[in-house]
């Protein structure tokens, strides 16, 4: 493995990783205040719901690339050696793609929070 992709792919995510915590936590904290009392929301308040929501959809979404490529690419391969697997590695496919449509969710919900 080259030595450059082995330091995007393991150091890289290790330093994102905090950000990501105080990117939840922010969120978090920010609806569960909105749900139990009826204040405003602030502007430090909406920044972490924003970048909650563009956390929960951009990360899923690069979840579920990642896994449609690896999952996307055995099926193929599978699909090609034996024609019977088509509906299992459908089904596969199809689970994670569910990644994206979960990750949607989560922003969308968070961004009516707004």
């Amino acid at each position: 493995m080259n030595k450059a992709l082995m330091i995007v792919l393991l150091i890289l995510p290790l330093a994102v990783l905090p950000l990501i915590g105080i990117a939840a936590a922010l969120s978090i904290s920010t609806v569960q205040a909105t749900t139990t009392t009826t204040t405003t929301v602030g502007a430090y308040d909406r920044l972490g719901i924003a970048i909650g929501a563009g956390l929960a959809i951009g990360l899923s979404g690069l979840g579920a690339g990642l896994a449609i490529a690896g999952a996307g690419s055995a099926a193929i391969s599978a699909l090609a050696e034996k024609p019977d697997t088509f509906f299992r590695s459908f089904l596969i496919v199809a689970l994670a793609e569910a990644l994206a449509i979960y990750g949607l969710i989560m922003g969308i919900l968070l961004w009516l929070k707004l």
